[in-house]
């Protein structure tokens, strides 16, 4: 079976201009209005859009390899949704080692201490999901009751970072100026964050609690 360059006269490694020109003396030898067959000019023309196309894998090598295809344009990624590490600590580990939420290096002197992971740890918030939702993912087992702003058995105090809080909340606001966010209804909003969970017994939240929720 003749490939497209056989009936075209070139040569495969023959450039564009060639394999134009050539198409070109061939249309006219095979033309019927110039003595040639409806058939024959058929086969030049039908040659001439092989190579033109490039389709000529089924050929044989051309200019020492067949021309790559044009790639499919990637599908456009999804964008990443927005992520926060949380760095926690167990708030009735400070009673323990004699430490406050003042400090300045807590978190620093949490590291040293070698806590287990459930009293300090790390995890990660992805979208909007709470800080609650995010913790219960990891596998802790923060203490909550109404999961709707409506007691403070879920509050944490927030050391580093911020949070946004889209409902109303029982916590009044000069706690809420000292970082005291419920993580039920709280997703954060920076990268990094450090918290003290389980801070519903500071003294000024007791009467904010409800029974826990049954499991």
């Amino acid at each position: 079976m003749e490939s497209p360059f056989e009936i075209l006269g070139v040569s495969p490694d023959a450039d564009e201009d060639t394999v134009r020109q050539a198409y070109r003396r061939r249309a006219k030898e095979t033309h019927p209005d110039q003595g040639g067959s409806k058939r024959e000019f058929q086969r030049v023309k039908a040659a001439y859009e092989t190579i033109s196309e490039d389709d000529v894998d089924q050929w044989g090598e051309r200019r020492g390899g067949p021309r790559p295809r044009p790639r499919p344009e990637p599908e456009p990624a999804e964008p990443e949704e927005f992520q926060t590490e949380v760095e926690y600590l167990e708030y009735q580990v400070l009673d323990d080692y004699g430490w406050s939420l003042d400090d300045d290096d807590l978190f620093e002197k949490a590291r040293r201490a070698g806590l287990g992971e459930a009293d300090h740890g790390r995890f990660v918030v992805t979208g909007d999901d709470s800080l609650l939702e995010a913790a219960e993912d990891a596998g802790q087992s923060w203490p909550f009751s109404c999961r709707g702003g409506a007691c403070a058995n879920c509050a944490v105090a927030v050391v580093e970072g911020e949070m946004e809080v889209f409902v109303d909340h029982v916590i009044p606001p000069e706690l809420s100026e000292k970082g005291i966010v419920l993580s039920c209804i709280g997703t954060p909003t920076t990268e990094t964050m450090k918290v003290v969970c389980n801070v519903k017994h500071l003294p000024e939240l007791e009467d904010l609690w409800l029974p826990p929720r049954p499991n």
